[in-house]
């Protein structure tokens, strides 16, 4: 039997590349040698046929090249020509008002473009049911392949450093203001255990610019952002309490939005992260021994994905989480009458903003319930969750739509 021919075709070299695109289709090709070719392109030669005719699968994201408006052409010569055409979709096409691309898409109309691409591919997949029951709407051929890690991969193998508190910690991008706004007067509210436990922001990020428009004539111009304007900046006045929260020198040395090390003769409260590249960033997870993951209910969090979960469970850290769509999936309430009970995570309900705080003064409190929640969930996730796994399910997946 010849090789199932698999042409991959990421949209970014970060993140979609490494659980979507890239990663899954080398393993793909490296755990079934004798049984898979897979090419990762690029820039395809969009309207060169003789191109695609090598291919018995096609595999992109979102879209087939720059250009929205020619791919449902190109999709329906694809699948004429017998190739099975399959497009993967891991967030919402049209995201809620507060999120930073959201006026682009509208102005361009991507989320009409991304929903003209599901109907005219053959097969979409996605990562959990919840965005999948939203796909169908528009594409009833839908297979759920989650996001995966490979433990295997070093930066999910670095040991946690030892401390004598309790860590807390949030790892993300930049798209997130109000979803850490749940946690706006959060710290606060422990001030008073604040020599028990840390706080880690991780992914600091200073770099971009600011569209100025001048008001008398209207041209618009662009310069580097300060770093007190970006988003980062807002996320730490969250986990700061506006700076009041940490001694006068460190806020002094926060100040300087330097990226080095504060030296300091003890651990403090507050500690900056800076970002790392998506091939190393999840090694910050050895710094904390509690990840929280706060996210508002609206569409576009309710069919995300539950990576969050599975990155904390394969580091064995326990979680706090919003208790709504993807964090639902995997996730049990471990908290009954104030007793830990049965369950591998803690939930907040989106009325009770308060047991942020609760919760997080519980574990400070009670430092081996992390330990034993961080245990439980790794059980959850290692298998399910294994890139490997997923893998298998992907390869019969691709043999069953090639048949």
């Amino acid at each position: 039997m010849s090789k199932i021919k698999v042409l991959c075709l990421p949209s970014d070299t970060s993140g979609v590349f490494k659980f979507r695109s890239g990663d899954p289709h080398v393993m793909l090709q490296n755990n079934y040698p004798d049984e898979y070719h897979v090419d990762i392109d690029y820039q395809p030669k969009v309207d060169d046929m003789n191109f695609w005719k090598k291919y018995d699968i096609v595999h992109f994201h979102r879209n087939i090249g720059h250009d929205y408006s020619k791919t449902p052409e190109l999709l329906k010569k694809l699948n004429d020509m017998g190739i099975v055409t399959i497009m993967d979709l891991d967030d919402y096409w049209l995201p809620t008002k507060e999120h930073p691309v959201h006026q682009l898409i509208i102005q361009h109309k991507i989320h009409e473009k991304i929903i003209a691409n599901l109907k005219a591919v053959s097969y979409v997949t996605t990562t959990t049911s919840i965005f999948a029951d939203e796909i169908k709407k528009y594409n009833k051929n839908v297979f759920v392949l989650p996001n995966g890690i490979n433990p295997n991969e070093p930066q999910f193998q670095a040991e946690t450093l030892p401390s004598e508190k309790l860590r807390f910690g949030w790892l993300g991008g930049s798209s997130h203001l109000h979803d850490l706004k749940l946690l706006d007067g959060t710290f606060n509210a422990l001030s008073s255990l604040k020599d028990q436990f840390g706080v880690y922001l991780c992914g600091f990020d200073t770099r971009g610019t600011v569209t100025e428009i001048n008001q008398q004539t209207g041209q618009q111009s662009q310069r580097p952002i300060k770093p007190e304007e970006t988003v980062w900046a807002r996320y730490e006045e969250i986990f700061t309490g506006r700076y009041n929260l940490v001694d006068p020198k460190h806020k002094e040395f926060l100040m300087k939005f330097r990226e080095e090390d504060y030296v300091s003769d003890t651990q403090p409260f507050y500690n900056r992260v800076w970002t790392k590249p998506v091939t190393s960033y999840a090694s910050n997870y050895r710094l904390f021994d509690v990840s929280l993951a706060p996210i508002k209910n609206h569409i576009f969090n309710r069919v995300k994905s539950q990576l969050k979960v599975i990155e904390a469970g394969f580091y064995k850290k326990a979680i706090i989480a919003s208790n709504i769509g993807p964090y639902k999936i995997d996730l049990k309430h471990a908290l009954k009458n104030g007793e830990f009970v049965d369950g591998n995570a803690l939930l907040v309900d989106e009325v009770r903003s308060g047991d942020w705080a609760k919760y997080m003064k519980k574990l400070i409190q009670n430092p081996n319930w992390a330990y034993d929640l961080g245990q439980r969930l790794y059980e959850t996730v290692k298998d399910t969750y294994d890139l490997n796994n997923i893998t298998k399910t992907r390869s019969e997946l691709y043999k069953s739509l090639i048949k």
